[in-house]
């Protein structure tokens, strides 16, 4: 049986969490491991990103659809997690269209543009309204909870980093545990098995 388990992470590829990711993504498709899972945030196929005027509302949404879609999230957290705000440069919210603006998507060099947005709604008892001043990660964050999913937080360390949780994951620090450990040939490699357990696999 599989599980559509939806991965949030700081996918840069210089200084974020991508190791994470890839042992996740390896363990999810490959015929070794038993953690049967789909990595809804990989599901690309139309993805609004590859819309050239994309704004963070938009990736907002499908992070919402995504999410909605699956049964588990995993969130990694990196040394640089609390830190980053990709994503955060919305100010529709309390304000008129004509009065704000965002940066589309991976288009920073070319600076804010005026909101495409003419009218809000109410995004509904289950889901986190797209229009928000937060970051990527602090939204799908707190989709997952509005959601009621369960949550999985993983430090991409061999060691509790609680220092490293962002403020709006307190109340947190019980569940999240040590993504990579040390085998009996003090490898580093990633601690299958206690993620097995906690998606519900044994």
């Amino acid at each position: 049986m599989s599980k559509q388990v939806y991965i949030s992470a700081d996918y840069a590829t210089d200084s974020g969490d991508r190791d994470v990711v890839d042992v996740l993504q390896t363990w999810g498709s490959d015929n070794y491991h038993r953690v049967d899972f789909i990595d809804m945030s990989q599901v690309s196929s139309g993805s609004v990103s590859n819309d050239p005027d994309c704004r963070p509302c938009d990736l907002k949404s499908e992070f919402n659809r995504q999410i909605n879609a699956s049964s588990a999230v995993i969130f990694v957290v990196g040394d640089k997690t609390a830190s980053r705000t990709a994503g955060s440069s919305c100010n529709r919210n309390g304000s008129t269209q004509a009065a704000s603006s965002c940066t589309p998507y991976k288009q920073n060099t070319n600076g804010k543009k005026s909101c495409k947005v003419q009218s809000t709604v109410s995004a509904g008892s289950d889901n986190v309204g797209s229009i928000n001043s937060y970051s990527y990660l602090r939204h799908e964050f707190e989709q997952a909870k509005k959601a009621k999913k369960t949550i999985i937080i993983v430090y991409n360390s061999l060691r509790n980093e609680s220092a490293w949780l962002p403020s709006y994951m307190n109340g947190y620090e019980g569940i999240a545990r040590p993504f990579w450990k040390k085998n009996a040939y003090e490898n580093k490699v990633g601690d299958y098995d206690s993620l097995k357990r906690e998606l519900g696999f044994e």
